[in-house]
């Protein structure tokens, strides 16, 4: 966002306003951190906020200040249609589609026209938005909120409540700083933080520490299924709605599944495929080490995309067939791979 786009922005919220604040569908750390984060901000400069989920997030993050507020359009949709279609404007927060929305939100959203306003940190953005702050070397979109607040002037206003979200966010992001994208200014972000009230032991057992038996046999299931391609540097799991039943899967139950599979030594490419029978998809995510681009990876393949290093896909053949196709695609890719050990 330029300057004098970035002074207009400031001006139009410079009066009170009905804003509605959106996140993607199956919301992480970093959607409900942006989001929150940037709800407690608004909130302290005299506007109307609405944050509208398109469906619940996962348990680890029932604990974030002001997640109860959230209204979930999959359990209210025309409640929350209504609040969308009177929204003077929309901050769209950790994605950049309005298909990340989902199939039963996406259809609203592209039917309203209130001011858009999209941060985000993915590459790639579709054209929807009248301001547009996307920067895809950014760590994590939470950190995005705190680079806009302090451009704004009002680093002041960042009080506990904001500071524990947008902490929330960027650690889930940049898995637990270590990601390549976590910068010298992210720490200093992270840094600022803290000194507002963060408390980053209590986040980090709260997201980390809230593992129960069935979820630890789950990983041992997945653990069991993952198999090693050495020839492609490449790891994959699978599991299916079988599976997830027998091990009473809740949301967020599969979260970091896929770093095991990165882990592995002379591993640089990993996918894990989950069976979705309600959605009759598999769900998909991809981890990648080094210049391999898991996000072009996603876009030319799987109907997806994200970040060069971590991306998600989909597919609606079956779990079989999926697993398939990825295997057969890997020999065109036997040099890129090489190169990027």
């Amino acid at each position: 966002m330029n300057e004098v786009a970035f002074q207009e922005l400031n001006q139009a919220l410079s009066d009170p306003k009905k804003i509605v604040i959106t996140t993607h569908r199956n919301p992480d750390g970093d959607a409900y951190g942006s989001s929150l984060g940037l709800y407690w901000f608004l909130n302290q400069l005299g506007h109307e906020v609405t944050i509208v989920s398109p469906n619940d997030c996962p348990g680890f993050l029932k604990w974030m200040p002001g997640q109860a507020d959230i209204e979930i359009f999959e359990s209210a949709p025309e409640k929350c249609t209504k609040i969308l279609r009177e929204a003077e404007m929309v901050f769209t927060l950790d994605y950049n589609a309005f298909h990340r929305l989902g199939e039963i939100m996406e259809p609203v959203m592209s039917t309203i026209s209130p001011v858009f306003v999209m941060i985000d940190h993915h590459q790639e953005p579709d054209d929807f938005a009248q301001f547009s702050f996307v920067d895809p070397a950014m760590s994590s979109t939470s950190e995005m909120i705190y680079q806009f607040i302090q451009r704004m002037g009002k680093k002041e206003l960042v009080e506990k409540n904001i500071a524990t979200c947008l902490y929330a966010g960027i650690l889930t992001d940049t898995g637990s700083f270590r990601f390549p994208a976590t910068t010298s200014d992210t720490h200093r972000v992270v840094a600022n933080l803290l000194e507002r009230g963060a408390n980053n032991s209590d986040i980090y057992n709260r997201i980390h520490d809230v593992n129960t038996y069935n979820r630890m046999q789950l990983l041992g299931k997945a653990l069991n299924n993952m198999v090693v391609l050495e020839r492609f540097h490449t790891a994959y799991i699978t599991l299916s709605q079988n599976e997830l039943n027998r091990y009473k899967f809740q949301r967020g139950d599969t979260e970091g599944f896929v770093n095991y599979a990165l882990s592995l030594k002379n591993v640089m490419f990993a996918a894990i495929f989950i069976e979705d029978k309600k959605q009759k998809i598999i769900k998909i995510s991809f981890r990648s080490v080094g210049d391999f681009s898991v996000n072009e990876f996603a876009r030319q393949h799987f109907n997806g995309g994200g970040h060069i290093n971590a991306a998600g896909g989909r597919s609606t053949l079956s779990l079989k067939e999926t697993v398939n196709k990825f295997v057969d695609i890997l020999p065109g890719l036997t040099d890129e791979l090489t190169l990027s050990q």
